[in-house]
């Protein structure tokens, strides 16, 4: 898909990035920058750069990629339920599944196995792409996510989740040798200065982020956590972790860029959900076993880690 725009003599002299993001209202300007470093920005056939000056009567041409479809479709892929009625489903999510369509992830995601399973009943507040979805977890992250199948329950669980009574336990294996028993991360997260894929720990343009951690036991180079979330930002956990220096394992994002262990994504599973049913009120506690990976990973801690003395 192509945008095409004129430079009236108005606007004779900006710079070109500038002139864009004012006159292409479906383009950031961020956006059209990366579009222009790409090459996507012609000028008579020719690529221009950013701080491109503008003459008048000149015509340009912003080439883009065709938008992916913009409903997400239901597939028949199996799911492991943890609890469902009219009001709510909970999943147990596996390891390498996306949760909602995104670039790259037409398909296949856990939207499109739940509107395959509820068949379309879901909440509509995440818009077409995002049915029904309240909280995510990451692609390789395994464990419960909780969906809306109605608006109202959805607005009850999102209200929940900004009052941070919805409450979610992970359980980690990182690499290291934790110090103490028990301990707070307090520490704000935001994009990555220099890798948008990225988060960190920083003070420019964050939000508070808030992670509580416990030891369920040590071993010679790693020790197995369980973390409480206070906040729900991207990537937290991984940040937190690698950023006290015992990077979970397997995270060749944020830690070791080595599969280690036989693990090449982080060992890390969302492994209990408490919240207020969105209609009766009634407490919910779901819990879920470690997957099969994380237990291997522990099998082999044990045999070749002796637990040191604390």
């Amino acid at each position: 898909m192509a945008l095409k725009t004129t430079i009236p003599s108005s606007s004779e002299s900006e710079r070109l990035d500038v002139f864009l993001a004012a006159n292409l209202p479906s383009l950031t300007r961020s956006a059209i920058q990366k579009l222009i470093e790409a090459g996507r920005v012609t000028l008579n056939g020719v690529t221009v750069k950013k701080n491109h000056k503008t003459s008048f009567g000149e015509s340009y041409v912003v080439a883009q990629d065709d938008p992916e479809a913009s409903v997400a479709i239901a597939q028949d892929i199996p799911l492991v339920i943890v609890y469902e009625d009219s009001d709510i489903i909970v999943v147990n999510k596996p390891r390498g599944m996306v949760v909602h369509p995104a670039p790259g992830h037409s398909d296949g995601t856990l939207v499109n196995a739940l509107l395959g399973h509820c068949k379309g009943s879901l909440s509509g507040i995440g818009g077409v792409k995002r049915p029904g979805i309240v909280h995510r977890i990451d692609k390789n992250t395994s464990g419960l996510v909780v969906a809306a199948k109605n608006d109202e329950a959805h607005v009850s669980l999102s209200r929940q989740l900004a009052a941070r009574t919805l409450k979610r336990e992970y359980e980690a294996i990182v690499r290291g040798v934790l110090k103490n028993q028990s301990g707070t991360i307090d520490a704000p997260i935001g994009r990555h200065p220099t890798d948008r894929k990225k988060q960190a720990v920083t003070n420019k343009n964050s939000r508070s982020a808030v992670t509580h951690y416990e030891v369920v036991e040590w071993y010679d180079k790693h020790t197995h956590i369980r973390c409480h979330l206070e906040t729900g930002r991207t990537h937290q956990i991984r940040v937190h972790m690698a950023y006290i220096g015992h990077p979970i394992l397997g995270d060749t994002v944020y830690g070791n860029k080595k599969t280690e262990l036989g693990m090449s994504a982080q060992c890390l599973h969302a492994a209990r959900l408490a919240f207020k049913h969105p209609k009766t009120g009634e407490g919910m506690n779901l819990n879920t076993e470690l997957p099969l990976y994380f237990r291997e990973v522990l099998t082999r801690l044990a045999q070749s880690e002796r637990p040191p003395q604390k």
